[in-house]
Parts: C-alpha cells; sequence; structure tokens
C-alpha cells in the first residue's frame, strides 16, 4: 500500500469495524503493526480520531421519541445556550446554524410527556427567544459516516 493513502485506508477501516486489532489492521492495509500504531497515534493527536466510542441504539434503551428542536436566541447569549444545551443529558447533538433559527438541537426522549418537560423548561430559559420542535417519525439514516477520499 501506499504510505500516502495509509491514513484515509485507515480511517475508512475503523469506521467498518471500531473493535479491529492492530494486527488485523496492519494485515488488513499490508504494513506493520508498527506503523498502523503510529499512524493511529498520528491521526488522534490532530485531531482526526477524536474518540472510540460505541454508536448507542436509543431506541433499544426506551428512548423512542427523536426531536428536532430549533430554536432562536439573543446574538451575545448563543455560545451560553449551546453550552448549556450540550451539557443537557438527552440532547445527542447541537448545532449553531444560518437561516430562521440560530440552534438545531437533537434530542431522544423516552415519551412525549419527557419531551414536553424539556421544551418548556428550554423556554423558561430568557436567552431563548423561540422555538420550533419537529418530531421524527421514521430515522431513515443516522450516524453514518462516508469513505475518506484518496489523495493522489
Amino acid at each position: 500500500m501506499a504510505y500516502e493513502n495509509l491514513d484515509a485506508e485507515l480511517l475508512n477501516a475503523l469506521q467498518s469495524d471500531g473493535r479491529a486489532s492492530l494486527r488485523d489492521l496492519a494485515s488488513d492495509l499490508d504494513v506493520s503493526v508498527t506503523t498502523i500504531s503510529n499512524h493511529l497515534d498520528e491521526l488522534q493527536n490532530s485531531g482526526a480520531i477524536i474518540d472510540f466510542s460505541p454508536i448507542v441504539d436509543y431506541d433499544a434503551l426506551g428512548y423512542d421519541v427523536t426531536a428536532v428542536i430549533q430554536l432562536k436566541v439573543e446574538g451575545a447569549a448563543l455560545p451560553d445556550v449551546t453550552d448549556r444545551l450540550q451539557r443537557e443529558d438527552q440532547m445527542v447533538s447541537v448545532y449553531e446554524v444560518t437561516g430562521n433559527h440560530d440552534i438545531i438541537a437533537i434530542g431522544r426522549f423516552e415519551d412525549t410527556d419527557q419531551m414536553n418537560r424539556k421544551i418548556k423548561s428550554l423556554l423558561e430559559d430568557k436567552d431563548i427567544n423561540e422555538s420550533n420542535t419537529s418530531v421524527v417519525l421514521n430515522s431513515v439514516s443516522e450516524y453514518e459516516q462516508f469513505d475518506i477520499g484518496m489523495r493522489n
């Protein structure tokens, strides 16, 4: 394997099997275990790999309601609101966005009553001016990743 593509191949292999051993990765990519270990360290140190963690199926754990919550906030308070949302247990994603709203948060809830309580508590926040919530009816695609392109 050409080393200029090794990082992309390694990232793609890890996306397919995040639990693969260094030995298996080295064998699949036709390089030494030491080379794989060194490249993994470099990818982690550069921030390209943030963490190794499981993908949790929230539906299987009883969190059947997914809500997409769009919020308008006071301009200067945007960083504070996103920080608070990020610390909320059931907010799995928080984005600052352009458009009619300032923040989009994705929350997972056990039922609509729990979702309703969370939304009402958000609206008590003086920095949040408006919310618009959509309940997901069907998750067509979730947690998808894509192969990293090769550099020539």
